[in-house]
């Protein structure tokens, strides 16, 4: 065969492998980059998926967190209420199935409503998720008894607008920064911290994961998407478990509050408009009525300090839910519902 068909022969295989080379190449960068659009496109529906459940989370836990300030700002006007009355009997402490309650105790009372009325007063600007916070780590209470005396000493319930603000502010903070506390200023970030959101109520990563970015290699990229909504996955459902958890648990507070409201009522009434302010003159019905009433603010009190979650030890881990004393606690609401007198 002439040399130059040789040569031409050799040029024509040579170009085909070329054209198929490019060809194959040029498949390879659009999967890759198919890839990369597909796992950027899947993880940031993952994140919209994370953040409209955690938002539903949120809103829900923080209508429990107001609920409870709400229920125990209400606990002033009890306590003086019950103070008018002379020659009243001493309410001890509840025990009964199981369920133990504290006795009726005025200083507490007051403590809880003051800290409680002041943080409700502080809230209002605070991110989303803050109130639910508190219910989250069954601080609700216990943190307005912490409010209870001012780093002078002083009881906050002996104080007023701003001088009783700031002094709650400092207490929340940690205390005045004179005695080794974060002062007012920690206090009012305290209450503005999204921390005490999102990140109280799922842990810390989740932010690792919806705040991270992809790989630029395709492969790597894909491995991490998978990876991230294994994870989102369960936050989601966590969250749901809590958003439902949050509703049943404030169904039930809720119940309780309103029978503590009919049954105040009556007390209130025979008190602060019949001016009846001793023990000896009040009816049978207004008596029961106001054993009721002790009754069910101290079962009020108790649920206020309930976890709903259990925060893990382990940043990599999501949180539980805390179903075993929320559970307990709804049963207990029934059981003493139900022995009324």
């Amino acid at each position: 065969m002439p040399l130059p068909f040789i040569l031409g022969a050799a040029a024509a295989i040579a170009a085909a492998k070329g054209v198929g080379s490019g060809i194959h190449g040029a498949k390879k960068m659009k999967d890759a980059n198919d890839t990369m659009k597909s796992a950027d496109s899947l993880h940031k529906r993952n994140i919209r998926r994370f953040d409209e459940t955690s938002e539903a989370t949120n809103t829900a836990m923080d209508k429990l967190g107001a609920l409870e300030l709400d229920i125990l700002k209400s606990f002033e006007n009890f306590s003086d209420t019950i103070e008018k009355i002379q020659n009243r009997p001493q309410f001890k402490e509840y025990t009964k199935d199981g369920v133990k309650l504290p006795k009726y105790d005025k200083e507490a009372l007051k403590n809880v409503s003051v800290g409680a009325g002041v943080l409700l007063g502080g809230l209002g600007g605070a991110a989303v998720g803050t109130v639910g916070g508190f219910a989250a780590a069954g601080a609700t209470t216990s943190a307005v008894i912490a409010l209870g005396t001012a780093s002078t000493g002083t009881a906050i319930v002996s104080l007023s607008g701003v001088a009783a603000t700031n002094a709650t502010l400092a207490a929340l903070g940690g205390g005045a920064i004179a005695a080794g506390g974060g002062g007012i200023a920690l206090g009012t970030t305290i209450l503005g911290a999204a921390t005490l959101g999102v990140g109280l109520l799922v842990g810390g990563v989740i932010f690792s994961v919806t705040g991270g970015k992809l790989s630029d290699k395709a492969d790597e990229a894909w491995e991490q998407m998978k990876k991230a909504e294994k994870t989102i996955n369960l936050a989601c459902k966590y969250l749901n478990s809590l958003k439902s958890t949050s509703i049943k648990y404030r169904q039930s507070l809720t119940a309780v509050r309103d029978k503590y409201n009919e049954m105040f009522g009556y007390v209130s009434y025979a008190v602060n408009n019949l001016h009846k302010r001793d023990w000896n003159y009040f009816s049978q019905e207004e008596r029961i009525a106001t054993q009721n009433a002790i009754l069910l603010v101290g079962l009020l009190y108790k649920m206020c300090q309930v976890s709903l979650v259990n925060k893990s030890n382990d940043e990599s881990e999501i949180n539980t839910v805390n179903k075993t004393a929320i559970n307990e606690s709804i049963s207990n609401a029934n059981n003493v519902m139900s022995n009324l007198l």
